[in-house]
């Protein structure tokens, strides 16, 4: 396939851009910095921003699907994930492509199921402290699933790791995970490249973790997964 990735020097991007070039896939990836970006025969590194699409918008073209992996840990008002998302939709209407991924956070709908501790923390520390972050991934969240015409998926992580890829997580489709764990980057790349064609996932949101009472693995002991 030919993938278009945004955010793809970031840890999840860097991440899902080295598994899809890894799986045989052509690559674009757009980046504000492409020097930091490992240099590949499959891969087109783009100068840029994602809130200026004129720079990009027309490169979608021919593309097979859009995967975003946008971040900010910026405490204060953004728009990177909602204003990021207008863009690419637009873009991807005018280029004719139609399946998009993107990843929000688990903290949007946490689970009443979560343990008290988990929901004391999220909810009295982290969603406060992030609240203009959490805000536009709700607005961007809002943004794709008014986008009817198009295939879109999102995907809710918990905490996020450095670890390994270990190819084991569990996953609920326009639910909660009643106990959302941490999750590697790796794996949270593993599964955005591999369920582009899942049916289940289209027009839906997906809440991901490693599985219930799995021990963290440490980086450097991956196993190879099929």
């Amino acid at each position: 396939m030919r993938l278009f990735v945004f955010g793809g020097s970031g840890g999840t991007g860097a991440e899902l851009v080295a598994q899809a070039l890894g799986a045989g896939h052509r690559v674009t990836a757009l980046a504000r910095n492409p020097e930091s970006v490992p240099r590949h025969a499959r891969l087109t590194v783009l100068r840029g921003d994602v809130l200026q699409p004129g720079g990009w918008r027309h490169e979608l073209a021919g593309h097979d699907a859009v995967l975003s992996c946008l971040g900010s840990a910026d405490r204060r008002p953004t728009t990177v994930y909602s204003q990021g998302m207008t863009g690419i939709v637009a873009a991807m209407r005018d280029c004719g492509v139609r399946r998009v991924s993107c990843v929000t956070s688990a903290g949007l709908g946490l689970s009443p199921a979560a343990p008290l501790g988990q929901r004391l923390l999220i909810g009295r520390v982290v969603r406060p402290l992030y609240r203009h972050m959490y805000a536009d991934m709700a607005r961007m969240e809002r943004i794709l699933a008014a986008a009817g015409d198009l295939d879109w998926t999102v995907v809710r992580p918990p905490r996020l790791t450095d670890g390994p890829l270990t190819g084991a997580y569990v996953t609920a489709v326009d639910r909660h995970l009643p106990r959302a764990r941490s999750l590697s980057r790796a794996d949270l790349a593993h599964y955005l490249l591999h369920h582009l064609d899942d049916q289940e996932s289209l027009r839906a949101t997906i809440e991901i973790s490693r599985p219930p009472g799995s021990r963290v693995p440490q980086a450097g002991a991956a196993r190879k997964t099929g």
